[in-house]
């Protein structure tokens, strides 16, 4: 028993030396022209060491498991993922000297899985999106490996009332800003361990900031959300890490204040215009962000409200490159993304050549 409280220290020491070393993320100020007196707040998850929001969701399932007992020294760790979350904890099993293994689907990004395994994850592949969960947990019983499940624990296991949770960090990093509390926070649904996480954290400061999820038309959290449904079965959206295709443990509908249907195609056109506006890729999830933020401006400046809305760049978009940002993968999914885009700029006060 010494021996592993010995190791269990040097695991923790580990990550919080981690932590202090990723610092946090940048929030990024953008007045567009249609909006005055709205700003909009990006903050840019994709610069953590592992290149997402999941960088934060990975470190919390792994201090869950260690600090509960159910990860030991070498033992094998588990999860089914999208890709981003299996990127992120492929990353902290390294660390921690641990065997990983990622069960997802087999039209995952190729680039994720590329970096999965240079991360030193194994990928275990299935047909269909809900295959992962029973996969998952089937081989973790086989091999006497530990089940992460985020889409189970994502909630639990992050610290909403603080510890560097993203919520913490939005608020304090808005607080020297003209609109220190945000109208709104705008967020996707994946695991649904973000939205719980700020939700809950907005009540416990109790300010008055409104959480918005945008997510992919059809998918479960939207049908759910509005039916209150928690058995709703839906389709899988082609906005990888979003849209899940059931209602999973970690959403808590209670803590949504709205929540905003997005088209796939659109999602697709507004990452293409984040390149435009700030330089760089982002992943479809963030493109689906701005759609939401795009959506609530308009509602502002109609009500000739002003404030802030605080959105997140989820991930880096180069993961995408045989994907959203790929022309022959956009022509098979049917989506012809230039109309989109001029629109979407047009509607931000920028010229389609902006």
């Amino acid at each position: 028993m010494p021996a592993d409280r010995d190791w269990l220290r040097t695991a923790l020491d580990r990550l919080a030396a981690e932590q202090a070393r990723s610092a946090d993320t940048h929030l990024l100020r953008i007045e567009f022209p249609a909006f005055p007196g709205i700003p909009i707040y990006f903050k840019d998850e994709s610069t953590h060491p592992t290149g997402s929001l999941k960088h934060r969701l990975a470190r919390s399932l792994f201090l869950y498991g260690l600090c509960d007992g159910r990860i030991r020294r070498g033992q094998l760790v588990l999860d089914a993922s999208s890709g981003s979350t299996a990127i992120s904890e492929a990353y902290f099993a390294r660390l921690l000297e641990l065997p990983y293994v990622a069960v997802m689907t087999h039209d995952t990004s190729p680039r994720k899985i590329a970096e999965i395994e240079a991360l030193g994850g194994q990928c275990e592949f299935v047909d269909a999106a809900d295959q992962v969960y029973a996969r998952a947990e089937a081989l973790a019983a086989k091999l006497g490996g530990h089940y992460l499940d985020q889409f189970g624990m994502s909630e639990r296991a992050t610290d909403w009332r603080g510890n560097n949770n993203i919520a913490e960090s939005i608020l304090a990093q808005m607080q020297r800003e003209p609109e220190p509390e945000p109208r709104w926070i705008v967020c996707g649904a994946g695991t649904g361990g973000t939205s719980a996480t700020i939700g809950r954290y907005l009540r416990y400061r109790g300010t008055a900031t409104r959480l918005c999820v945008a997510d992919p038309e059809g998918a479960a959290f939207v049908e759910g959300w509005r039916s209150r449904d928690k058995a709703v079965a839906a389709r899988c959206s082609r906005i990888e890490g979003i849209g899940r295709p059931r209602i999973e443990p970690s959403f808590r509908f209670d803590v949504v204040d709205r929540v905003e249907a997005i088209g796939d195609a659109d999602s697709c056109a507004a990452a293409w215009l984040l390149e435009k506006i700030t330089g760089r890729r982002f992943g479809g999830s963030s493109g689906t962000n701005l759609v939401g933020v795009l959506r609530l401006a308009r509602e502002m400046r109609e009500a000739g409200e002003s404030g802030a809305i605080v959105t997140l760049l989820c991930d880096r978009g180069e993961r995408y490159s045989e994907t959203v940002f790929n022309a022959d993968w956009l022509a098979a999914q049917g989506f012809d993304i230039a109309p989109g885009m001029r629109r979407l700029a047009e509607a931000l006060g920028l010229s389609v050549t902006d």
